[in-house]
């Protein structure tokens, strides 16, 4: 209530965020509760249909009923454009910036929300980029279409930074990276942020901050990248990457690598290649960024190449096998529904591939029915369904209910042969005992699968 009061008092206590999807719908939600008057603006009728009924269009924890507390207290409204009557002066760009089929960042979006804000535009307003961007968007495309309006503004990029899965405590805790356009306007832009969190990082200009964020997503593409290279190592040596991984890290804080596994989701896939698109025009290549990614891109073809080798050995694999997989949104932890760049779709391509006559089943702890059905897989509801005579089951995402499944019990209800792939390691095969002609391996650990009987 007390900083309720200060906001009443707060120039800028009005605020328009303009693209509805994770970043600006949490951010909307996050900046409603602690008194901020904000308009939501989403081009896409069906969601702000579904957000004025209370009902948020993906899953992240504790979003729908904070959802419905702020539309409540009238501190969240929404609407297709800007308000022609909207009195606020701050503006916050969060719409997407997808890889277009070239692999080249589409800024089209960026481009048209920019001219509708110029449109509304008054003396004195502050207009904050959150989209993840190509270096140098801010100032060379945003902000002519901005000057187009014929009057003075203030300019921040300010990068979203949350986790999906803890996007409302994150916002309300992590530091917010400020870089302004001129002075005036980090300042200004900063003072808006620390009505979040307690935290604010004012950094040089707004190029500083565009590169921040790209850098901060590309490090960790590279450090799961370098984990999948370890996993490689140790499946050619025979040995386990999971005990590699963990055993060398424990008690040595230098160390710290993560466990392999699929890389994507909104971020990761793309923008390391945003990265490397703003540098190639500095004449810069990206090298280890570059690599990190091919080798993350390229992992689900290996690893199907893999196992279409393998079981083409098993006595008596049918020629048609019913494979399943498990784990369809890009992450289980913390657990989301999110299918934006997923490894689940390179890895399903892959398998129709490698197994062009496989019937495909799919199983996910959040994901809808629909979306799974949608994904191009008959969707079951409970692992026991999900095992019941699949020929392969597959780990795709680290969700705790695979580590806490009883797999050699859920084994049971496989065809024979059958194999389990852990792309996550959820198991030591050597700690499983698992049912006659059923058998199990995990990435970057084949030396320690355990193969269904008879097969060597």
């Amino acid at each position: 209530m007390e900083l309720m009061k200060h906001i009443d008092d707060y120039a800028d206590q009005r605020v328009c965020i303009l693209g509805l999807g994770y970043v600006g719908l949490t951010l909307a939600v996050a900046m409603a509760d602690v008194g901020f008057e904000v308009v939501g603006v989403e081009i896409r009728e069906t969601v702000v249909d579904l957000l004025s009924q209370g009902k948020a269009h993906f899953h992240e924890p504790g979003l729908e009923e904070k959802l419905q507390q702020v539309i409540a207290t009238g501190n969240l409204t929404f609407a297709k454009e800007v308000p022609d009557d909207w009195a606020g002066k701050v503006y916050i760009i969060t719409v997407g910036t997808p890889l277009a089929s070239n692999g080249l960042s589409r800024i089209d979006m960026i481009e048209n929300v920019s001219r509708q804000v110029a449109s509304k535009m008054k003396e004195g307003d502050l207009v904050i980029m959150r989209s993840t961007v190509k270096l140098g968007v801010t100032r060379k495309i945003v902000t002519p279409i901005l000057d187009s309006a014929g009057c003075k503004y203030h300019l921040a990029f300010c990068p979203e930074r949350t986790l999906e899965g803890k996007a409302l405590t994150e916002l309300r805790s992590l530091p917010q990276i400020v870089g302004g356009a001129t002075y005036g306007a980090g300042v200004r832009a900063s003072q808006l942020f620390q009505f979040l969190t307690p935290t604010v990082v004012r950094v040089s200009d707004v190029e500083t901050a565009e590169m921040i964020k790209l850098i901060d997503n590309s490090q960790r593409d590279v450090a799961f990248a370098y984990a999948n290279e370890v996993a490689r190592s140790c499946d050619a040596l025979g040995i386990s990457a999971a005990e590699v991984i963990r055993a060398g890290k424990l008690g040595y804080s230098r160390t710290n690598l993560p466990m392999p596994g699929p890389v994507g989701g909104p971020c990761l896939e793309k923008d390391p290649h945003i990265l490397a698109e703003g540098l190639r025009e500095l004449g810069i290549t990206p090298a280890i960024t570059l690599a990190a990614r091919t080798l993350n891109e390229n992992q689900p073809n290996e690893i199907v190449d893999y196992l279409q080798q393998i079981t083409s050995d098993f006595t008596g694999f049918p020629d048609s096998p019913n494979i399943t997989l498990m784990g369809i949104a890009f992450k289980g932890q913390p657990s989301t529904d999110d299918l934006r760049g997923t490894m689940a779709r390179p890895i399903l391509s892959a398998l129709r591939n490698a197994f062009p006559t496989a019937n495909f089943k799919g199983f996910d702890a959040v994901v809808a029915e629909n979306e799974i059905k949608d994904f191009g897989l008959m969707p079951v509801a409970t692992l026991e369904d999900a095992f019941k005579e699949s020929d392969i089951v597959l780990i795709l995402n680290n969700h705790p209910i695979f580590a806490s499944m009883p797999v050699s019990v859920l084994a049971n209800l496989m065809n024979a042969p059958g194999l389990i792939y852990d792309f996550w390691n959820c198991f030591d095969a050597l700690d499983l005992h698992l049912p006659s002609g059923r058998g199990y391996m995990a990435l970057g650990s084949h030396g320690r699968a355990k193969l269904p009987t008879g097969v060597s």
